[in-house]
């Protein structure tokens, strides 16, 4: 196949992933000379080594983002570095907050910092971060009376009322969701939430200084084949669907109508391609996202049905300290410089993943009620009056 990309020498950091496992088989056909870095956290990954039809065309260093040697090594010669390492996470990250500034923050400085002072980072004239869309915390909504609002935190006396959404902080009316722009203000309600905007901010930053390609990527709630079914803190789709396959209690927070916007992986990886096959200069933030938003009760109804389980679905009335109430991508940007559209619909999406569930080994509940109680003993899972609805 020829090669269309103008960036051919890449670095995938964090690339035996999800995302950059996928990411580097669309690559490899198109001519690019890969080399992935990873340390092969247990919580993400099954194994510690690349499916051997990756690992014979790729060259793996197998190590920490914050290894400043093997980084080096790593980054000497590439011409492109898809920035993809970080611990991800709302809720573990508003316990574990050292850890995930530590890896996201300090991961991320250090490889500017190479990029900037040392002679391996001279050829690096493309930057891709993968940010998030909890860099916008609630995002956007519309009042009925005072037009476009972005909502902070959600008052905390009324969600120990069991009144989970989004309030006008002015007329008091409930307000309504809509699809967030990149212009929306920074306003993270997690520390997951806050190292991104700190990891794309940074990565924007060093592209402008140096006059280089710098695309931060707010990738919205990403899914399908080949996400991890064994981290307890990432992805209901992956928990849902382990209760689910064992008939065990699917519990779901709030009322079950907070809502999220899926994105299909293999949509996730043609917008990410873009940004290599883009020709001119570009500086800035998109979202990566479907632009539609499905309701968690949805999802556990639809993953029920799939599986014809004989699960019981619990409306548990609990909020998690730092969770959003609904959320949904305005996609005109990406769309506008890079062509894309997702072309994935949920439902389709979630069939292809959970026909792929399936044959996977069934993940025991046992980590995913860790992660509830650890949440709980924090003090950063809490029950509404209203109780179990």
């Amino acid at each position: 196949m020829m090669n269309n990309l103008p960036f051919q020498n890449i670095l995938i950091t964090g690339g035996a992933g999800f995302i950059g496992s996928k990411l580097t088989k669309a690559l490899l056909p198109l001519g690019a000379n890969i080399r992935i870095l990873d340390n092969f956290s247990p919580q993400v990954h099954s194994t510690d080594s690349l499916p051997s039809d990756i690992l014979q065309s790729v060259q793996l260093f197998k190590a920490d983002i914050r290894d400043k040697n093997t980084l080096k090594a790593a980054l000497t010669g590439v011409d492109s570095v898809i920035h993809l390492a970080a611990e991800t996470g709302t809720g573990q990250s508003m316990y574990e907050i050292e850890h995930y500034f530590d890896v996201n923050v300090q991961g991320t400085a250090l490889l500017l910092d190479l990029l900037q002072n040392d002679p391996c980072g001279k050829d690096v004239r493309n930057l891709v971060i993968a940010s998030s869309r909890a860099v916008y915390g609630e995002g956007a909504y519309r009042c009925s009376e005072h037009g476009e609002l972005f909502p902070g935190d959600r008052d905390i006396l009324l969600l120990q009322q069991g009144k989970f959404d989004a309030i006008c902080p002015q007329c008091q009316r409930t307000l309504e969701m809509v699809p967030t722009k990149e212009t929306a203000p920074f306003k993270p309600l997690s520390f997951y939430g806050l190292t991104k905007q700190i990891q794309e901010q940074a990565v924007l930053m060093f592209g402008r200084s140096k006059g280089v390609n710098a695309f931060a990527l707010r990738y919205q709630n990403v899914f399908g084949p080949g996400q991890s079914l064994k981290n307890p803190y990432t992805g209901i789709l992956a928990v849902f669907s382990n209760l689910a396959r064992q008939n065990q209690d699917i519990e779901i927070y709030e009322d079950g109508k907070e809502s999220r916007d899926f994105v299909y992986i293999d949509d996730v990886v043609d917008a990410t391609v873009g940004c290599l096959r883009y020709g001119g200069y570009y500086n800035g933030a998109m979202n990566v996202g479907s632009g539609q938003s499905v309701s968690v009760l949805d999802v556990a109804n639809a993953i029920k049905d799939h599986f014809k389980s004989q699960s019981k679905i619990i409306i548990t009335g609990e909020y998690r300290v730092g969770d959003i109430r609904h959320n949904a991508a305005d996609t005109s940007e990406v769309s506008r410089i890079l062509g894309f559209q997702a072309k994935t619909h949920f439902a389709s999406g979630l069939r292809l993943f959970l026909d792929w569930a399936q044959s996977q080994e069934v993940e025991d509940k046992a980590g995913y009620k860790m992660s509830a109680d650890r949440l709980r003993d924090a003090g950063l899972m809490r029950t509404s009056k209203t109780g179990k609805y």
